[in-house]
């Protein structure tokens, strides 16, 4: 291939500017070619914000009737990936998805078999695979070191994840529940770290416990109701949970942008409507005897994601933030602390490698790591984990794999 890359990013909020805007506009290698948002504000203020000026659309079929595209990167809500994906394989495009896949199994069921009778690539944007933390502890699973892995569990404590109860997030039918937008990082990185085993049941505990009307952390005073926005709030001085939009961020979310499609991005998380949770515990049980446990919580000021590996052979615990990976071997000897080197660039270094590889992917260089497949099964995990919160039930992965 010679020239640059033509991509277009679909998709214009935080992560299509933020990440992939801002990265791919470094790079030598690339052009981005086109932005495409149904809110044309939004889209004008990410062109803005990123100091280009490509074509922009409101219709990823307009944009197909104009652009030459080597690929596109789909960074909308949730519950349009499959409806962009399968617009973006019926007009010949390879397609990395920010994770997830699709907000369920027979959607993504879908993209997987058109883009197979398409002959293209979907990528999923699986960063925390790009990691440099993780990806050393592969490798010490992969060596052995731990011996037969039968066990694992990641606690994660997610601060920023508070402002998913003021957002689009909130909600089940934009999203799929949250142990399919959250959790399908941590459900591919369990399968990725185990080699991929089959699973075989899941079940979950879910609920919102802290981000209710009864959890306001100030007393309210007569005559003055809190919300419905953080910028506009009569407490946004007194409230230690404000998300306030920046005058940058007022471009891309503000009161222009608003009256185009009606979203707020900053509700009061406690009294905005809500039907994902603020915290959860889920189990997933694979074949050979192999258990993995994930707890999430997105209240407190902690931000990790602290993983445990346990083996026949020893015991991994992992730091992302600190960056730390200790092996305790079974019957004694050496303690070993690795300290992996901190990399510039969103999720610990994460993005870049994961644009990278996607850049790679387009030019024949390398075949997509983290393919539709492994997007489908770490789709499914999270959706039968929100089966089993919201029927009270263990969920059988043969009702939704077959």
């Amino acid at each position: 291939m010679s020239g640059k890359l033509r991509i277009a990013i679909v998709g214009t909020g935080s992560r299509g500017t933020d990440c992939f805007g801002q990265l791919l506009r470094e790079r030598q290698d690339v052009e981005i070619a086109a932005l495409c948002d149904p809110n044309h504000v939004r889209a004008k203020a990410a062109a803005e914000i990123l100091g280009i000026n490509p074509p922009i659309y409101t219709s990823m079929d307009d944009m197909a009737a104009k652009e030459k595209l080597d690929g596109v990167i789909i960074t909308s809500p949730d519950c349009y990936h499959h409806d962009c994906a399968m617009t973006a394989l019926k007009h010949g495009w390879n397609v990395l998805i920010d994770k997830p896949l699709a907000t369920n199994v027979a959607d993504g069921r879908e993209i997987i078999e058109t883009a197979k009778k398409a002959g293209k690539t979907v990528m999923i944007g699986f960063n925390l695979r790009h990691n440099a933390v993780l990806k050393r502890l592969k490798a010490i699973v992969e060596a052995g070191t731990l011996g037969h892995v039968f066990v694992a569990e990641n606690r994660e404590f997610y601060d920023g994840g508070r402002t998913y109860m003021s957002r689009w997030n909130r909600l089940f039918s934009k999203t799929g529940g949250l142990w399919i937008h959250k959790a399908s990082h941590d459900f591919d990185i369990f399968n990725w770290l185990l080699g991929f085993p089959k699973p075989l049941r899941v079940s979950s505990f879910a609920a919102v416990n802290v981000l209710t009307r009864a959890g306001i952390p100030f007393e309210l005073e007569a005559g003055h109701e809190p919300g419905p926005s953080c910028n506009v709030c009569y407490y946004k001085d007194k409230c230690k949970d404000r998300y306030l939009i920046s005058e940058r961020g007022m471009k891309q979310w503000g009161p222009e942008a608003q009256a185009v499609d009606g979203y707020v991005k900053n509700l009061c998380m406690y009294l905005s409507d809500k039907d994902n949770h603020d915290n959860g515990l889920a189990m997933v049980e694979y074949e050979n005897g192999i258990k993995v446990s994930l707890f999430e919580t997105f209240i407190g000021s902690k931000a990790d994601r602290i993983y445990t590996i346990a083996g026949d052979r020893g015991i991994a615990e992992v730091s992302l933030t600190n960056r730390t990976i200790t092996v305790t071997p079974r019957w004694g000897g050496e303690i070993v602390t690795y300290h992996v080197q901190e990399e510039e660039g969103g999720h610990g270094g994460a993005d870049p490698r994961l644009v990278d590889t996607f850049c790679k992917v387009l030019k024949g260089e390398l075949k997509a790591p983290s393919t539709a497949e492994h997007g489908l099964l770490a789709t499914a995990l999270g959706q039968a984990a929100e089966i089993s919160r919201r029927e009270h039930r263990m969920v059988e992965m043969s009702e939704l794999l077959g």
